[in-house]
């Protein structure tokens, strides 16, 4: 458990870019409203691929949110990265002037799982096609999953610790928690989350060896999970960054503490075994939650990874009530994701992101298309529900096997 008197890491910024929403307003309206934008892919030269339904960002100009020079040397992923990095730091007041007196004192932490697929590709015809002089010299740096960090760093003038987790779909809350952490030693800003951009048709070709995957063409039925349909997952891009700070510092400047990062634990249990992931959720939750001092029964909301494949919905419906005991079949569970699809690293920082407006709101977000639940949850279906909310859980694993815990405590709770 950290000690009592520690710094105090709180999220005083959000940034959106996501499938149903390119802000924060918007995001949390379509959230709160449990809207589902999963539909057929559009992009070109997918339309021949087995997978056939995603979580697409469609009203994003990336020219509109990022210059000319950072776009060239920049893969999509980048590109949203970039402009949620704009936006949060934006909300939590820190401008380009705040950066240039104190440069080392704020850091960037970025998770990623897919890279830059669709500038690889490009690059790679280019090579294939017409030869190497016509292969441009961002392809050995923009296709790098560490690519958003060092072009945030670089374009915002961030100089202090710098970091890219490489820990599969959890590693977005590694990264949140990785933050954290860095602002508990000292650090004054760390600006941190997780974007991807998988939908290109070499990425898409790569994802077609998971097992876990949801091949159906019907959006309303392609990711259910709890219930008896469930046939896997639908990707997505789009993600959310975050200003991580010591609350006492921003309270001191006069900006608002919106959530606290109370707690965090992860573990590993190995690719595709979910049986195992039970306890290897389980203890990532008792981690997270023994981190916060937190005891089970003041969960008010679980944000669950809901992967949509039988045996890893059950698997993580029983972890849940292992931990939380009793109070865990009684807790609010709910899965926006399935409204929007399951970015990758991005998915759990989305469901961060809504975990705080949540607590903000009083407001359960619903879990779209999904009805007939199959498990003991109390899973939050059809129509937002009024709570009061100051602690949430959120979970997350990843394809190869990690888990990740992650306890966020509303700001006005501290």
């Amino acid at each position: 458990m950290r000690a009592l008197n520690r710094r105090r890491a709180a999220v005083t910024g959000i940034g959106v870019v996501a499938p149903n929403g390119t802000n924060t307003d918007t995001f949390w309206k379509s959230t709160r409203e449990g809207m589902s934008v999963l539909d057929r892919i559009t992009r070109e030269g997918c339309d021949h691929l087995p997978l056939r339904v995603a979580g697409e960002v469609r009203a994003f100009e990336p020219s509109a949110a990022v210059e000319e020079r950072f776009l060239v040397q920049t893969d999509r992923f980048t590109h949203f990265g970039m402009a949620a990095a704009d936006l949060a730091l934006e909300e939590a007041r820190i401008g380009r002037d705040t950066v240039a007196d104190a440069p080392f004192s704020l850091g960037v932490v970025t998770a990623a799982g897919s890279g830059g697929g669709e500038f690889g590709q490009r690059e790679l015809q280019q090579l294939w096609g017409k030869g190497s002089r016509f292969v441009g010299p961002y392809q050995s740096i923009a296709w790098f999953y560490a690519a958003s960090t060092g072009q945030i760093s670089i374009r915002r003038g961030l100089k202090g610790p710098c970091s890219v987790v490489a820990a599969d779909e959890a590693g977005g809350l590694d990264a949140l928690a990785h933050a954290a952490r860095a602002v508990e030693r000292g650090t004054d800003v760390m600006v941190a989350g997780s974007t991807e951009a998988p939908l290109a048709p070499y990425s898409m070709v790569c994802q077609l060896g998971y097992e876990e995957l949801s091949t159906s063409d019907d959006p309303a039925r392609a990711y259910r999970p709890f219930t008896t349909g469930a046939c896997g997952f639908v990707p997505a891009e789009g993600g959310a960054m975050f200003v991580v700070e010591d609350a006492a510092s921003a309270r001191e400047r006069g900006v608002q503490v919106r959530a606290t990062v109370a707690g965090h634990a992860s573990t590993f249990t190995g690719a595709s075994r979910w049986e195992l992931s039970r306890e290897g959720l389980v203890r990532a939750i008792r981690g997270a939650l023994d981190e916060a001092g937190c005891a089970p029964e003041e969960i008010d909301v679980v944000f669950a990874d809901a992967l949509g494949v039988p045996a890893a919905d059950r698997a993580e419906a029983l972890a849940i009530a292992d931990v939380l005991g009793a109070h865990g079949r009684r807790v609010p569970v709910t899965a926006p994701k399935t409204g929007t699809g399951r970015g990758y690293c991005a998915a759990p920082v989305l469901d961060a992101a809504a975990a705080v407006l949540a607590m903000e709101h009083g407001l359960i977000p619903p879990t779209p298309n999904v009805f007939d639940i199959c498990h003991d949850l109390d899973l939050v279906t059809t129509r937002a529900r009024a709570a009061e909310l100051r602690t949430a859980l959120i979970l997350s694993r990843g394809l190869m096997g990690s888990n990740s815990a992650l306890v966020l405590r509303h700001g006005a709770a501290e």
